[in-house]
């Protein structure tokens, strides 16, 4: 586990690498690629589970932090956190253009976890996958659907004939069974 002054240098060191990209510098620039395009990509090919595409969401996403970094805040957050759930919401978007027969049955889940440690993101992700595996099964199933697969709670509904009360309780409920685990 990293101390709190690692902690803080690195969100001061993100926050200036933001500030040079304010002013367009490119080495900055290549500077944050190097450092997180594992982290979009990964995340990205897990959701689409197509090479090129996630290559695709993994350009969008830095072309989007280049033109707009001004959307970034380092004082509400981390920087890989951040652009882990701009890669996420983007292959979800893509997700949806596709045509139906093109599901997808395994993506991933956000944690809160400290992205840039291989170890913590690994048993986070057998963290998130246990406790999933002791949700009852109508609970698995619509998390699996509206993170997994993008679907709003509507077309769960419909999906699954169910109530949209009764999906969203579901939701409701296995998220926050997934936070009280993960906390």
């Amino acid at each position: 586990m990293r101390g709190s002054g690692t902690q803080t240098s690195n969100v001061k060191d993100e926050a200036g690498l933001i500030a040079r990209i304010r002013t367009g510098d490119e080495s900055a620039m290549g500077e944050l690629y190097d450092r997180y395009s594992g982290v979009v990509y990964g995340v990205a090919l897990r959701v689409l589970g197509d090479t090129m595409a996630a290559e695709d969401v993994l350009q969008e996403v830095f072309l989007q932090l280049w033109r707009n970094s001004q959307t970034f805040d380092a004082e509400r957050g981390r920087l890989a956190p951040w652009l882990a759930v701009i890669a996420r919401n983007r292959a979800i978007d893509r997700l949806r253009k596709r045509p139906l027969e093109d599901d997808i049955s395994e993506l991933p889940i956000a944690s809160g976890v400290n992205l840039e440690d291989e170890a913590a993101r690994k048993l986070a992700v057998e963290k998130v996958r246990s406790v999933l595996a002791l949700l009852p099964a109508e609970q698995r199933r619509v998390l699996e659907m509206a993170y997994f697969e993008g679907l709003t709670h509507t077309e769960i509904a419909g999906k699954t004939g169910e109530p949209l009360g009764t999906v969203k309780t579901r939701i409701r409920s296995g998220l926050l069974a997934l936070r009280k685990a993960l906390a």
